[in-house]
């Protein structure tokens, strides 16, 4: 499907339908159309465009916030009623999306958010949240109880657990969920052209159906259009899929954000651990045992080289 799509893309009007594996003719001018707008459903290709990245980021911004905070609560401070709600959260994926696309119009209706960017953004932050939310509190629990006794015990208020241990350790998963949440509102077309009806407002994910409103629709357009279209979260994908981790918060990144969050907060450490095999070590200042004890501990937990105390400083191999 994505060759046929580039092979229509490339191909003249006259040959885009013809079955032929190469065109006879490859042209860029369907590109050049698009770019220019030279077509009549085409007048608010930048526009809408524009409206696809902004209702993405503010989809993926706003989920993290939300997904976070909630994993960490839940995880970390042990709310109460904190696995009740993220069980009913997950609850609302046994309905079909589509089922609560009448319900979801008619709330949008109630607060007057209908024809509104935010109406669609806070769809998708209602759909993306639970998953996000159920998937940051699988990985909040893999990582060391030690190392959050080890900063109350050091006098970290939980904000300053949040900032200076928590989303340091979490940021593969974090880029996970955030790419997951920000490709789902990329995506979607049910919501995106039920809650939006003004050819500014809608995404382009909409715009690409108007294609085939049409008796003789410009299958050549369409497909430049969408191959346009599908390279966004393509390298959005690519570019982030190396920050990803199967282990959470055992990366040398992990540990070395970690640490120096914790010189930012005033700490005094002394470790000396190799970032890369390929790279010299790193040498930090630390002088607090509750924390050496922590590290210690949690790297005996997961099976790495745990430090070792030396002249009242740690080495972490």
């Amino acid at each position: 499907p994505v060759y046929h799509m580039f092979l229509f893309s490339i191909s003249e009007r006259d040959s885009a339908t013809s079955g032929r594996l190469w065109p006879k003719n490859p042209t860029l001018q369907n590109f050049q159309i698009v770019f220019e707008r030279k077509h009549f459903y085409l007048d608010h290709f930048w526009v809408q465009l524009w409206n696809s990245v902004f209702i993405a980021a503010a989809v993926g911004a706003i989920t993290l916030f939300i997904a976070t905070c909630a994993a960490f609560a839940i995880s970390r401070l042990k709310v109460r009623g904190g696995r009740t709600v993220m069980n009913m959260a997950l609850f609302t994926y046994f309905i079909p999306a589509a089922f609560l696309a009448v319900p979801m119009y008619k709330t949008m209706s109630v607060y007057g958010l209908l024809n509104s960017q935010w109406s669609l953004i806070l769809a998708m932050v209602t759909i993306a949240s639970p998953y996000c939310i159920w998937v940051l509190k699988q990985a909040s629990d893999k990582l060391p109880l030690e190392l959050d006794e080890a900063a109350r015990i050091d006098g970290a208020s939980p904000l300053q657990l949040f900032r200076l241990v928590y989303l340091p350790l979490m940021v593969p998963s974090l880029v996970a969920v955030g790419t997951y949440s920000l490709l789902l509102a990329w995506n979607e077309y049910l919501y995106a052209f039920l809650l939006l009806s003004r050819e500014t407002d809608v995404t382009l994910a909409v715009a690409l159906g108007n294609f085939l409103s049409a008796d003789d629709s410009p299958w050549e357009l369409l497909m430049a259009t969408g191959l346009l279209y599908a390279l966004p979260p393509a390298a959005i994908f690519y570019a982030f899929k190396a920050t990803e981790s199967t282990d959470v918060g055992t990366t040398s990144t992990g540990w070395e954000t970690f640490l120096s969050g914790l010189l930012d907060a005033g700490y005094s450490i002394t470790a000396t651990w190799p970032m890369r095999t390929e790279k010299p070590g790193r040498s930090l200042e630390i002088g607090s045992n509750a924390l050496a004890t922590s590290i210690v501990l949690a790297c005996r937990k997961r099976q790495i080289a745990a430090p070792m105390a030396t002249r009242g400083e740690f080495v972490a191999a």
